[in-house]
């Protein structure tokens, strides 16, 4: 349903938003509310020394400790990515693309990074230099021994400094031997790239890795911890209430350090040092868990990583955003306990995220996915699928603890979403600003958007079987509540979130995809203003000026099952009348876009969009290539696609090696480069006639 509004509002709030260059709402009346909730504030304080730290930490560890000590499920971590470089050099730089980030001017880890004249990426364990005019690898750095090539990485990159994140797996660097038990925790390694590679410092922290921002030079790396207490085995017979009492007991013994974060880092010349953070440099909100540490490493890639500048927070942590001027942490408990299942649609089978199975048993093709149409097939076969939110596989680390009992006598914690904000406009350490609170649960960091002295944040919040999802807006110098709109999708929950200015879009699903449009001009009085109801979702939206919204999800049939990926063109100058102008499905396929804006390329300069893309069913086994699309000022149009030479076959077997799929495309002059497990492709722009291939050795 539609709602309607005064024509001089509407008028005047699409001019607000054209201002912005982005996207557009309009005004309702009677909106829906939820019931007002006391969303509270709670100030982080320091503890007067390590005796009241203590003290502290073993009351609120006690309170949560079980028969299993204090595991339980792991927290799920998505890991962001981007791209922003600094020129190296007095020679102009080609006019370039950056990854795709939430905000201008806060750069995010990525596996590609550019600065127009060199591409900088880091696979397999391995970082390579690429010269953009010569199309010639210039360096190669092995940052890892072979056999942990599989390990994830990303890169930062300021100047000639480029920061790879190895997010976990007990790395070692290579050459280096192992004299102790590899941490399972992350490592961070700093590498020159003014002449041949090499690495120059590292950092490696105790715990496990969350996301990191960088502003500038400044790196903001946030990294959670598990106290280290090891509870004794009593043996099978114990009960489980005895094995609690007992597991209480060690707690009350256990010392500061037990749950002090520590980190380990080497400067320039391989000389290894430890520290730990100092109680003052710990604070804690008023109610906390004692069960981890949020601690925040801040250092300038142009100095090293020997003064990391570290503080800490007894709280948890799973999701970050960044501005210009502001680092915001969140954490949500419910994390820790069994998302609820939610039930099929009518006559709909439960299944995973609509995502294309591992092809292992058979060498990849080069043949293109099937033709593309430009509106659903009315005779495709759906995938007997029920959708849910695409998120990235989740890979519990090696400390996961069996599961905590969940039947009906088990107390959840409340299904909320705690927010520390912190000042990171100085250098240094970061300066604590204020915590607050809001019901439900993040979908991703686009789920958060701080513009002229508020926050907004969006999430759902579930009961049993139902759900509905709101946003509220936030001061962001108290993160105290001063409005909120709610009602948004009753039995559905968020797919997709973009706030643009003095907007938002919310996308929710079950079996159709509305649409949203908010007007929060008034942080006060925020307003739905209209709404448009599709089959399918969109996990990802993306702004494309002059009243354009572009969205990248799955189309599904009118009873919520999934068919292929679908890109769609919105028109949303008119707030009250949002409309779908164009939309390009593909039937039996998937693209990572959807759970990670990184991997999706917008062109503006020529309206080129870029996305990977996997396709299955039919005659084919399998296929991977990149999409490419114009988009218009009323339709999506393809222009083709752009594939990576097939992986070799290794003797008589059919197993794969490599990855074929294209992760990542940049723009680079009039060309489009693509990278894969394989190596990048350099293609024309104009056309996509092959123009060069650089393989990874």
């Amino acid at each position: 349903m539609r709602t309607s509004i005064r024509t001089a509002g509407a008028v005047t709030l699409a001019a607000a938003l054209l201002a912005t260059g982005c996207e557009q709402v309009g005004t309702e009346t009677g909106a829906s509310r939820t019931a007002p909730v006391d969303l509270g504030n709670i100030k982080l304080v320091s503890y007067n020394g390590c005796d009241d730290m203590l003290a502290g930490l073993r009351a609120a560890a006690a309170e949560k400790v079980g028969p299993w000590g204090l595991g339980g499920p792991q927290i799920m971590y998505m890991e962001a990515r981007s791209d922003v470089a600094t020129a190296r050099s007095k020679v102009a730089a080609p006019e370039h693309s950056t990854t795709n980030t939430h905000e201008a001017g806060v750069d995010e880890p990525d596996l590609v990074k550019t600065d127009g004249n060199r591409v900088i990426t880091v696979n397999r364990g391995v970082l390579r230099v690429v010269d953009t005019a010569t199309r010639k690898v210039t360096g190669t750095l092995k940052l890892v021994n072979p056999e942990q090539a599989w390990a994830p990485a990303d890169l930062l990159v300021s100047g000639d400094r480029a920061l790879v994140l190895f997010s976990g797996g007990g790395i070692i660097p290579f050459g280096a031997m192992a004299k102790r038990a590899a941490s399972p925790g992350p490592r961070y390694v700093l590498v020159d790239l003014s002449g041949k590679p090499k690495v120059i410092g590292s950092l490696t922290p105790d715990g496990s890795h969350v996301d990191a921002r960088m502003v500038g030079s400044t790196v903001r790396v946030v990294v959670r911890s598990q106290p280290k207490i090891d509870f004794p085995d009593p043996g099978p017979d114990v009960s489980e209430n005895e094995r609690t009492r007992r597991n209480a007991e060690t707690i009350a013994k256990a010392p500061i350090e037990a749950w002090l974060p520590t980190f380990e880092t080497t400067d320039d010349k391989g000389a290894t040092s430890t520290g730990k953070v100092t109680c003052d440099q710990v604070s804690h909100p008023a109610e906390y868990s004692g069960t981890s540490m949020l601690t925040v490493h801040s250092f300038d890639l142009s100095r090293g990583l020997t003064e990391t500048s570290p503080i800490s927070v007894a709280a948890d942590g799973d999701t970050v955003y960044g501005t210009g001027s502001s680092l915001y942490v969140t954490s949500n408990p419910r994390w820790w306990w069994p998302r609820p299942i939610e039930p099929p649609a009518v006559e709909d089978t439960p299944s995973s995220t609509a995502q294309p199975p591992k092809i292992t048993d058979t060498p990849y093709s080069t043949a293109q996915p099937p033709d593309i149409e430009d509106t659903p097939s009315s005779t495709a076969q759906a995938p007997e699928v029920e959708p849910t939110p695409a998120e990235p596989p989740v890979t519990p680390t090696a400390t996961t603890e069996p599961a905590p009992d969940t039947t009906a006598t088990s107390v959840e914690p409340p299904e909320e979403t705690e927010i520390h904000r912190f000042d990171i406009t100085a250098p240094g350490a970061p300066r604590y600003v204020a915590s607050g609170r809001v019901p439900g649960r993040l979908l991703n960091q686009y789920s958060l958007s701080e513009h002229e002295g508020h926050l907004r944040v969006a999430t759902t919040s579930t009961a049993g079987q139902t759900s509905s999802s709101a946003v509220y807006v936030l001061k962001t110098d108290t993160l105290n509540k001063v409005g909120e709109v709610g009602g948004l999708g009753d039995g559905e929950r968020i797919y997709s979130v973009r706030f643009i200015g003095p907007v938002g879009y919310v996308v929710t699903f079950k079996q159709v995809d509305p649409l949203y449009i908010l007007d929060l001009r008034d942080p006060a009085d925020p307003r739905k203003t209209g709404e448009l109801k599709i089959t399918g979702y969109s996990a990802y939206l993306h702004p494309a000026g002059d009243g354009r919204l572009i969205g990248v999800g799955q189309e599904a049939s009118e009873k919520g099952r999934t068919l292929g990926t679908q890109v769609s063109l919105f028109d949303v100058s008119d707030p009250a009348n949002p409309r779908r102008l164009s939309q390009m499905f593909q039937k039996d396929s998937g693209t990572e876009a959807e759970w990670d804006p990184h991997a999706f390329l917008y062109w503006a300069k020529t309206g080129m969009a870029v996305l990977p893309l996997t396709s299955w069913g039919g005659d084919e086994q399998g296929g991977a290539a990149a999409l490419v699309l114009t988009i218009g000022g009323s339709a999506v149009t393809r222009t083709g696609t752009v594939t990576h030479p097939a992986p070799k076959v290794q003797g008589n077997s059919r197993l794969i090696a490599y990855d074929p799929g294209i992760r990542r495309s940049v723009v680079i002059g009039d060309s489009l480069w693509t990278v894969s497990d394989l190596g990048l492709k350099v293609s024309d722009m104009n056309g996509l006639a092959d123009q060069a291939w650089i393989p990874f050795a």
